[in-house]
């Protein structure tokens, strides 16, 4: 999908629950699988505005279609969480609010190193763009891959409908880093980077075990292996990424049975 931010602003609204079944929600069984992956994504999409602060460090925001798809980015990406708790709540388990206004020793050296990185770098934000496309193809994928496995209709309504928000994220990131990447020199620096310190989405916000649970659900057997595999061949096709080791490989080291 090749987004541009005419796409993104003119499109960028809450997601609309209009239709959604929520009181049909508790009639159809919910896996207890599903249940713990679906919070972990709701969690994800919660965790947002910290994702937003660290950027806010960075030279992104000198960008005006960088400044302007950030806005959009988190109003759609917050509202995905306000929807998923609503199920959640509908399903029996209730979201309890946790606080994210401190960050963990962890999260703060990775937040300086990216606004020490963002000032010394004037391409930086062809990383930012790198990153933010694998991520929103993993996530959307993953909502897919949920979906399928759950087979709750509320629910593939629900995340079916979030998709096409993350489809669109995903093909403006993707658009942005593939022009910025055109740059051998960009490429190269960005490249070293997402093979030194890429990991799935939720890494650091979630336990450990918590993100290899997730994994293996959504991404074992066959069909899980072709779509992180399909993720994979996707972001090689960006300029600099050729052969590039990303999920596929992520999940058989640390989320598949040795």
């Amino acid at each position: 999908m090749d987004v541009d931010i005419d796409t993104v602003t003119q499109r960028s609204r809450a997601l609309d629950l209009a239709g959604i079944p929520f009181d049909d929600v508790a009639r159809h069984p919910l896996p207890a699988d599903a249940r713990r992956t679906l919070r972990y994504m709701q969690d994800i999409e919660s965790h947002t505005i910290v994702y937003l602060r660290t950027l806010l460090a960075t030279p992104a925001l000198d960008d005006p279609e960088i400044a302007a798809f950030l806005a959009c980015w988190f109003h759609e990406e917050t509202a995905h969480g306000r929807a998923l708790a609503r199920f959640l709540a509908a399903a029996g388990e209730p979201v309890a609010p946790r606080p994210r206004g401190r960050l963990s020793f962890a999260g703060w050296l990775e937040a300086r190193a990216t606004a020490i990185v963002g000032r010394l770098w004037p391409h930086f934000v062809a990383v930012h763009m790198v990153w933010g496309a694998i991520n929103e193809l993993t996530t959307l994928v993953g909502y897919q891959r949920l979906a399928a496995r759950a087979r709750h209709p509320v629910l593939s309504a629900l995340l079916g409908r979030i998709v096409r928000d993350e489809a669109r994220h995903f093909g403006f990131y993707y658009r942005q880093a593939a022009r910025r990447l055109a740059r051998p020199a960009t490429a190269r620096l960005a490249r070293r980077l997402v093979d030194r310190f890429w990991a799935p989405v939720g890494t650091g916000v979630q336990p450990a075990m918590e993100t290899r649970f997730v994994a293996r659900y959504l991404l074992a057997g066959d069909d899980g292996r072709r779509a992180a595999r399909k993720i994979d061949e996707t972001i090689r096709a960006l300029p600099g990424f050729r052969g590039v080791d990303l999920l596929e490989a992520w999940v058989a080291r640390h989320a598949l049975p040795s």
